[in-house]
């Protein structure tokens, strides 16, 4: 597909690095010297410098027979405007990624006045996985599929775990009385591994099972880990995510302290957080948060604009004994070596965003024959776990998948038939219509044709 990108930030030049090793003709717009020559010089794309809301640039680009524009700028309303032009012009879907809670309260008349197919808020989702995370405190991470009917939970292996040191495929014979779940993908030492049956759990690994919601809950009470209860938390920063993130978890009966050095913005989250313990004051001053209550705090979580602050902060809130600790981390190259520190749970914004974008790209990419709904990037990016409706006529449909070769390094992790979510073993089979996710170690998949055949 003819995909062209505004704005090269982290953002930007992630997905444009992510869709040309997909094959795509990508076609980036800055209007930064040094970005630009950055890119020419790395990326195998198009760069024009020039502001990718001009429609003089646009037409430059070949915005009239771009299958995508995806404007990524810093700017909102540069964003809006390169859509809507960018529409106009011939495009035939645009993303743009839209910050400001100002605009989040009117998107949807945004997006149809504007010619906006899909509207990206990166800080709310940020605050909507912070959300899950705190649902399930023992969990470094969460995904959802199938419209969230089916839940990926990451968590470790600990040597009392009564599937450790088990072949997968006797668990279930071994441990009768524990809920069948999938265990999905395993990381171990930093390698990321599609466990087939003979395959054993040890004590550490990064373990991620699925199920739907109901059966999870179930597993993790019997392994003991669903017994603590998030009440209160402690957010360092007043960013539009801590925003966000106390419009969520307010509800749920979870009480915020938050800290924010800048008197302004203070004030202003007071006013528009009235139920938040709003607090003057430097977050990473350990002095100030201890005496207002860092040790007997069920989370923390550290939201503030730089990754050095975060990092200590967390290890801070690690030492006092937090239970639970998240912090934002805006490179997404260093995430396993925060991993490393003892740090589970790392919240990277860009990487959110991005993998958030490149799911609608891949459904954009295969509207027709067997179809992509959604991509998801699992354990850093290190895995996917893609989400295919079955289509009638496939030579896979109605075989028991133990009669079926499985593309190797991959696994058919859930299906999901009118509304029933299946864990699939041996015996189970794949109907037409049938929603199939499955996680696989490599990119570019397409096609369930490509990975479930005779």
């Amino acid at each position: 597909m003819r995909i062209i990108v505004i704005g090269a930030g982290k953002v930007g030049y992630a997905l444009a690095e992510h869709l040309i090793a997909e094959e795509h003709d990508v076609i980036v717009i800055d209007k930064d010297d040094d970005v630009i020559s950055r890119c020419s010089g790395s990326l195998d794309a198009l760069c024009l410098k020039g502001n990718g809301a001009n429609a003089k640039i646009l037409l430059e680009a070949g915005v009239e027979k771009a299958n995508i524009v995806i404007a990524s700028t810093e700017n909102d309303e540069t964003n809006m405007l390169a859509c809507l032009i960018s529409k106009r012009l011939g495009a035939q879907y645009t993303i743009a990624r839209i910050r400001d809670p100002e605009f989040n309260e009117s998107q949807m008349l945004l997006q149809n006045e504007l010619g906006i197919d899909v509207a990206i808020n990166p800080e709310r989702a940020t605050a909507l996985e912070i959300s899950r995370l705190l649902r399930y405190p023992f969990a470094g991470s969460i995904e959802s599929f199938a419209k969230g009917q089916v839940e990926m939970v990451e968590f470790k292996a600990a040597q009392q775990d009564p599937f450790v040191g088990i072949p997968i495929k006797i668990i279930s014979s071994e441990v009768p009385s524990m809920p069948r779940v999938l265990y999905a993908v395993i990381e171990r030492n930093n390698q990321v591994i599609i466990p087939d049956g003979d395959f054993i759990i040890q004590a550490g690994d990064r373990v991620f099972v699925s199920a739907d919601m109901l059966k999870i809950t179930d597993y993790f009470r019997f392994l003991g880990r669903n017994r603590q209860k998030i009440r209160s938390v402690m957010v360092l920063g007043g960013g539009r995510i801590s925003y966000y993130l106390s419009r969520l978890i307010i509800p749920m009966g979870i009480h915020v302290t938050l800290f924010e050095i800048n008197p302004e913005k203070a004030r202003t989250l007071s006013e528009l957080l009235p139920k938040v313990d709003v607090i003057l004051g430097d977050g990473t001053d350990e002095d100030l948060i201890e005496e207002q209550g860092l040790s007997q705090m069920d989370a923390f979580i550290s939201l503030s604009n730089r990754d050095e602050e975060n990092l200590i902060s967390g290890m801070h809130a690690s030492r006092c004994g937090v239970p639970k600790v998240i912090v934002k981390n805006s490179r997404m190259s260093h995430l396993d070596i925060l991993s490393d520190l003892g740090l589970d749970s790392v919240i990277s914004p860009q990487f959110i965003t991005c993998s958030t974008i490149l799911r609608y790209v891949r459904a954009r990419e295969n509207s027709n024959g067997t179809k992509i709904e959604r991509l998801y990037r699992l354990v850093d990016g290190k895995a996917e776990a893609m989400e295919f409706i079955a289509m009638k006529g496939d030579a896979y449909i109605g075989i028991p998948l133990k009669d079926l070769v499985i593309r190797q390094g991959m696994l058919v992790a859930v299906i999901v038939r009118q509304g029933k979510v299946i864990v699939p073993f041996g015996n189970d089979h794949i109907e037409a219509g049938d929603h199939v996710v499955i996680i696989a170690c490599e990119s570019g998949v397409s096609d369930l044709n490509e990975v479930i055949y005779r």
